[in-house]
């Protein structure tokens, strides 16, 4: 008897819980004037007080971000529709106390940037980032949720996104609220484009591109083609999709001026907007980057990220991984596919990232891992950036460093041991990825032990390359695939690249250490007045002048520092960006065994397909 009860009082608990949901509905009565009106109502509660929060960052980003100034005129009520008493604990944070396990809370959402961190809405479509979005209830994180959108009237809309779909066209279900806030939305003139690809359990994976855009059909179905060659491209690298949740995966795409460029990964889905014209040929890189994603940070996923808390910035020492070698992959993938010309790949992909850890003072001063832990303050953060910082001397991307790093183990890897990326990212894949197990950098040092069957040469290559800023030999690794990285302007004098304002060539940008300029003692908002006893009326002048004089010639500079003259010397040095040219291109030989080399690293790895 006493078994029959206690069964029977955890039947009753956990229907209960079941019958716990959060319900979102949004409206657009203020469509013109980038308004949304959202409601929120949780049923089943235990009767007390209860939390709303906007969100402060969003998956995808890391740092921080005043989602609450974009809300008002919130109001909450009980289950007859009573108002209740709303107590706004702080900015973003709002208290209701509840008596009958009831509460809604409704807000207007004023969208007008659609990127891939904020929300847009005018009356061509909606773009919906949840994070920037939606009031969220503290301590219901794992309720199922539904949510419901009313769309203009006589609208034709649709509505992509990951979400699951229901016998409502318009309503929609999210298991939990991290999925939710990771789930994208976009409404309105959507053209499909579908395809299947076969997985390597038998089963088959379900793509979409859901486009908004002006132009014709044609080239859409072009574009699609491209981009179903990419999705196989990337899971080549793996060996394998990921288990897509209800299998499915859908590019989300804008293509119309009211759009901020920009491009974010999700777990079954993506967010790419441009605000440029459609043409069939557009460039495919951030697609295929983002999908990328998909198996790196979405399911490859640093514990430092997991779970993603909402409330706060979220560092990572592990971006030059999960961000730096999506990136690598990202333009590795387009040439792969045949979308970019060799000759292109290496003067702007390769050549852009080793310019950056080469002659930049983040990448000299601090390695990948301290790097990545910067974003909290540079990815598209709340501060004013500026003036406040120093980050041209102090920070280098965790995307271009963390794609040199994997440019070099990519090299190491085909050399020493007969080996490549590929097996590399397979196998975190399988020990980390796939099971969903958060990683540690130490765990991807262990992954490249395993695969190497070399402690020594794994622990080598982290504590230099990751946690030390030392340099890979590029010059020589890259020989290997007939590439010559060589000086673009060898013998060219050089004081800093300056960017200066026309007319009064006032330095508009912090000079950068160890150049000219910098060690002249010149920096931001100086004005440049003369250089060799020149007077400078335009900014073309500098590369004049500089073309009569040699590295390690000293010239007089004079210029004004809030009004008040001033005269230095500068010693110029070599220009010291980078080039990648192919040997062929070079008027070098390029070997039977060094084109083979370049065909394993840069050809298709989709099985039948002719490199």
């Amino acid at each position: 008897m006493k078994k029959i009860s206690i069964l029977f009082i955890s039947l009753c608990f956990v229907l209960s819980c079941f019958s716990q949901q959060i319900n979102y509905s949004l409206s657009f009565p203020n469509i013109s004037h980038h308004e949304i009106n959202i409601e929120l109502i949780a049923t089943h509660l235990k009767p007390g007080h209860v939390i709303a929060r906007m969100s402060r960052s969003s998956p995808g980003r890391y740092g921080t971000h005043e989602f609450g100034k974009n809300i008002y005129d919130v109001k909450a009520w009980d289950s007859k529709n009573k108002p209740l008493p709303l107590n706004r604990i702080a900015g973003d944070i709002f208290g209701v106390t509840q008596e009958d396990g009831y509460v809604k809370i409704t807000y207007t959402l004023y969208a007008n940037h659609p990127d891939g961190t904020y929300s847009g809405v005018d009356e061509v479509g909606v773009h919906l980032n949840p994070p920037s979005a939606y009031l969220w209830l503290e301590g219901l994180d794992t309720l199922p949720v539904t949510v419901k959108f009313s769309l203009p009237q006589n609208s034709k809309w649709k509505i992509a996104t990951q979400l699951k779909s229901t016998k409502d066209s318009n309503t929609f279900e999210a298991p939990d609220f991290q999925y939710l806030m990771d789930s994208p939305v976009k409404i309105g003139d959507i053209i499909f484009k579908e395809w299947n690809e076969k997985n390597r359990n038998g089963g088959m994976v379900h793509f979409r591109l859901a486009i908004e855009t002006s132009s014709p059909d044609s080239l859409i179905s072009i574009f699609a083609a491209k981009l179903k060659r990419v999705t196989e491209e990337v899971s080549a690298v793996f060996g394998e999709f990921p288990d897509y949740d209800f299998n499915e995966y859908t590019f989300l795409a804008s293509y119309r001026p009211a759009m901020f460029g920009d491009g974010m990964e999700h777990r079954n889905s993506t967010m790419i907007m441009f605000p440029t014209k459609f043409d069939g040929n557009n460039d495919i890189n951030v697609f295929a980057h983002e999908l990328f994603h998909s198996w790196n940070v979405k399911r490859i996923r640093p514990k430092s990220l997991q779970p993603f808390d909402f409330t706060k910035s979220n560092m990572s020492g592990e971006l030059w991984f999960a961000e730096g070698f999506t990136h690598y992959y990202g333009e590795l993938i387009q040439e792969r596919t045949g979308n970019i010309s060799l000759e292109k790949y290496a003067a702007w992909n390769i050549a852009d990232y080793l310019n950056l850890i080469f002659n930049t003072p983040g990448a000299q001063r601090y390695s990948a891992v301290e790097n990545s832990r910067e974003a909290v303050f540079i990815d598209v953060g709340s501060g004013i950036m500026d003036n406040t910082t120093n980050y041209p001397n102090m920070f280098t991307s965790y995307y271009q460093y963390g794609a040199s790093i994997a440019l070099a183990l990519d090299m190491e890897l085909r050399s020493r041991f007969s080996l490549s990326l590929d097996n590399y990212m397979r196998n975190v894949w399988l020990k980390f990825g796939k099971p969903e197990i958060p990683y540690t950098i130490a765990g991807l040092q262990q992954v490249l032990e395993e695969l190497t069957k070399d402690k020594d040469f794994a622990k080598d290559f982290f504590a230099k390359y990751i946690y030390g800023n030392e340099k890979f030999d590029y010059h020589k690794a890259l020989t290997q695939a007939g590439f010559l990285l060589q000086k673009k302007y060898p013998g060219q004098a050089w004081m800093g690249n300056v960017n200066l304002k026309s007319k009064t060539n006032l330095i508009l940008s912090k000079t950068i250490m160890n150049t000219p300029l910098y060690k002249a003692g010149l920096d931001e908002n100086d004005q440049l007045v003369s250089l060799d006893s020149i007077i400078i009326d335009k900014p073309a002048q500098l590369s004049e002048i500089l073309t009569r004089h040699k590295p390690g010639d000293i010239i007089n500079l004079v210029y004004k520092h809030f009004d008040v003259i001033k005269t230095t010397r500068v010693v110029l040095d070599e220009n010291p960006e980078l080039s990648i040219v192919l040997f062929e291109n070079a008027g070098l030989k390029v070997t039977e065994k060094e084109l083979m080399f370049r065909n394993a690293w840069l050809g298709s790895k989709i099985p039948g397909e002719k490199n």
